[in-house]
């Protein structure tokens, strides 16, 4: 190797044992993956495919998974003796720390009740709202205003757009929890190399719209049923720089959401259906990787998953090749929607527009039909009563550090 800069000794070409060489390099997390993947492995765990930082070890009737992320690991299972046989075998292996049961991780807090368990993001939140001054600004109802669309042209260029990356990027991750502003985010995302004032705007009404809940998160309940189904949607031709259409989708493990998405289509679609059609694709492509992540969590279902789209020709596609003149240019791994309805995987089902959820992912709502968005989306806030004064408590103390 190479010696550091600044080193210096008498023998310059001396050779020197390198006894530990982890922290500080280029190559250190890829070290760490792979010393502790090979001593999981070793151990008798099994590294899933569908996701690489997700171990798992059945036993007869135990179960036990581990989640890892560079050095924080998350570890359950239904027998605590296993659980605590891989804490010690960790312990002896890396030194570790336990940090008990779950609270905080990777700046997600969890609230356990008799019903189910609460992921929020209320301290990042509150931090944010902190940086940006917005701890005591009026309310929006909405993240975005009903309606209105962003683009390229409109308004000035700011002076500073390193501060408008930087408030983008930490909304990207609040939206790990959040999916209610997903589509203003991406929409604000799509701005980060030339932001206008304009874009400046809206993103500071997102920061009203948190104002409003800080502590608002997914709940997912305890003992639900174990049924997937997704809901597909798309915005044609929203972009106005670009008329690229919006995909947007929602997937549920019984009334649990589970995984969720806006992005805008790769290409530009010649109609609606098409627009529609590509959702789906990437509806089923979303559906079958959770298959293979619940499988290796010993999750298995009978039954094809149901996702519900709201324009019949999409599904008429998906389901046959009838309209070869509407379809023959589509890309051939759109297809993937009729491969998989044939395999049993999804069965797909018409619903009317006014019932989609999906559709707060691909377009601004008015404040009626965000709040019903919201709702279906399982979303709850810490402020309730039923979890105390905790989060009262934690808004009081950083409204006061920002007066003081």
């Amino acid at each position: 190797m190479v010696l550091p800069p600044g080193f210096h000794s008498e023998k310059p070409k001396q050779v020197c044992k390198l006894l530990r060489s982890l922290y500080g390099l280029k190559q250190a997390s890829r070290q760490w993956n792979f010393k502790l993947t090979k001593a999981l492995l070793e151990n008798g765990y099994h590294q899933s495919t569908a996701d690489p930082s997700l171990f798992t070890k059945a036993s007869g009737t135990s179960f036990t998974a581990s989640l890892i992320y560079v050095d924080d690991i998350l570890v359950t299972g239904t027998d605590p003796e296993d659980i605590k046989a891989l804490k010690t075998f960790l312990d002896v292996s890396f030194k570790i720390k336990d940090l008990g049961s779950l609270h905080y991780f990777l700046g997600i807090e969890a609230f356990n009740s008799n019903d189910g368990v609460s992921l929020f993001q209320m301290k990042y939140t509150l931090d944010i709202l902190k940086e940006y001054g917005f701890l005591e600004s009026k309310p929006a109802s909405s993240p975005a205003t009903p309606g209105s669309k962003l683009n390229k042209t409109e308004g000035s260029l700011i002076a500073n757009p390193e501060e408008y990356r930087r408030l983008i990027g930490k909304l990207l991750y609040l939206t790990n929890t959040r999916p209610d502003i997903s589509h203003a985010v991406q929409q604000l995302s799509q701005f980060v190399d030339k932001p206008r004032d304009t874009n400046l705007i809206a993103a500071h009404r997102v920061l009203r719209y948190l104002k409003k809940s800080p502590g608002k998160g997914l709940f997912y309940h305890k003992n639900s049923q174990l049924k997937l189904q997704g809901f597909s949607d798309s915005d044609w031709a929203n972009c106005s720089d670009t008329r690229k259409s919006i995909t947007g989708y929602c997937v549920y493990l019984g009334p649990n959401l589970i995984s969720w998405r806006t992005k805008k289509q790769v290409t530009v679609s010649k109609s609606s259906s098409e627009a529609e059609y590509r959702a789906l694709a990437s509806t089923v492509c979303e559906i079958q990787w959770l298959y293979y992540l619940l499988t290796d969590l010993q999750v298995n279902f009978d039954d094809p998953a149901t996702l519900f789209c709201d324009n019949r020709s999409a599904i008429a596609i998906g389901e046959n090749h009838v309209f070869h003149e509407r379809t023959k240019h589509i890309e051939i791994d759109c297809h993937i929607v009729k491969q998989k309805v044939n395999e049993g995987l999804v069965k797909l089902l018409p619903i009317p527009s006014r019932q989609q959820v999906a559709d707060g992912f691909t377009k601004a709502l008015s404040t009626p039909a965000f709040d019903i968005f919201q709702l279906k989306l399982g979303l709850r806030d810490i402020h309730a009563p039923a979890y105390g004064g905790v989060m009262k408590d934690r808004c009081d103390t950083a409204m006061s550090n920002e007066k003081g």
